[in-house]
C-alpha cells in the first residue's frame, strides 16, 4: 500500500490544511482546527481544468469542516493541478478547444476524455482512501462520502461504484452516456444537481443519468440556469446531506 506522506501544513478560517501525497499523486487534507477528534471523511473531486485547492473545492471543503466537523480531501486528477499532462491530455484538450471555437458540441469530446481520466483517477482514490483511513482522526471503520459536479462526477460514478466504503455521494452536471451502467450499481443515498437550461448537457440527458442510479433514497435537484450557474446554496445543501447520511449535526446557511 502507498503510504501518505504531508508536505505542508497551515491554518485559516477554522480549518487545518496539509498538503501530501500518496505516491506521485498529490492532496490535500482539511480537519478542524481546533483538534484531532474522529470524525467522517468526504472525499471531493473536482471540475474539468481546475485542481484540488480550486476556490470551489475550498470553499466547499470549508462548509464541511465548519459546519459538521468533517475531515474532507481532494486530490489532482491525472493532467490537472500539480501533475503534468501527457501527451493524450494536450491533444483531447487542443480538441475541445477547437470544438469550442467552431461552436460544435463540446460533450462528445468531454465524455470521451473524462473517461479516460476515470479509468487513472478510480484506483488512485482508493489508494488515496486507504492511506487516509490509516490516520487516527479517520479511521478504517468511518463512514465516507464523496461529492463531485462535472468532472467530479465523471470520476466519482465509477468510484462509487467500485468503492463499497462510500455510503453516500452527492453528483450533478454530466452527460449519461459512459456513466448510465455504473450508475446502476450504485445503491447508496445520492443527491443529484443539474442546470435546467444547461446550454452543454440537454435536460433529457441529465434527467436520464439521475434516473439511472439505483438508490431507492436520490434526490434531484434542478435550477434555473446554464451550466455555469449552479447556484452556490447547492453546496449547503450538499453539506445538510452528508450530515445526515454520515452521522453528524450541521451549521450550514439555509
Amino acid at each position: 500500500m502507498e503510504s501518505l506522506k504531508f508536505t505542508t501544513e497551515s491554518s485559516f478560517n477554522g480549518m487545518r490544511e496539509r498538503e501530501f501525497t500518496v505516491g506521485q499523486v498529490p492532496g490535500v487534507l482539511w480537519s478542524p482546527a481546533s483538534g484531532a477528534d474522529r470524525a467522517p471523511l468526504v472525499l471531493l473531486g473536482h471540475g474539468g481544468g481546475n485542481h484540488k485547492k480550486h476556490p470551489a473545492m475550498t470553499g466547499r471543503a470549508e462548509l464541511l469542516v465548519t459546519g459538521c466537523g468533517f475531515h474532507v480531501a481532494c486530490i489532482d486528477a491525472p493532467g490537472h493541478g500539480d501533475r503534468p499532462r501527457a501527451a493524450h491530455d494536450e491533444r483531447e484538450i487542443a480538441e475541445l478547444f477547437r470544438a469550442r471555437a467552431a461552436g460544435e458540441p463540446e460533450g462528445p469530446i468531454v465524455v470521451r476524455y473524462n473517461a479516460h481520466l476515470a479509468e487513472l483517477a478510480v484506483p488512485e482514490w482508493q489508494a488515496t482512501l486507504d492511506a487516509l483511513q490509516e490516520l487516527a482522526e479517520i479511521g478504517a471503520d468511518g463512514p465516507v462520502g464523496y461529492f463531485g459536479i462535472n468532472m467530479g462526477t465523471a470520476i466519482g460514478v465509477p468510484l462509487v461504484a467500485a468503492e463499497p466504503r462510500i455510503t453516500a455521494a452527492v453528483f450533478g452536471q454530466h452527460w449519461p452516456d459512459v456513466l448510465a451502467e455504473q450508475a446502476k450499481r450504485i445503491t447508496i443515498p445520492i443527491e443529484y444537481a443539474m442546470q435546467w437550461d444547461d446550454e452543454h448537457i440537454p435536460r433529457e440527458a441529465g434527467l436520464a443519468l439521475f434516473d439511472a442510479f439505483a438508490s431507492k433514497e436520490k434526490t434531484l435537484h434542478a435550477n434555473a440556469g446554464k451550466h455555469k450557474e449552479l447556484p452556490r446554496f447547492e453546496a449547503a445543501s450538499a453539506v445538510r446531506f452528508f450530515a445526515r447520511h454520515l452521522g453528524r449535526a450541521a451549521t450550514v446557511p439555509a
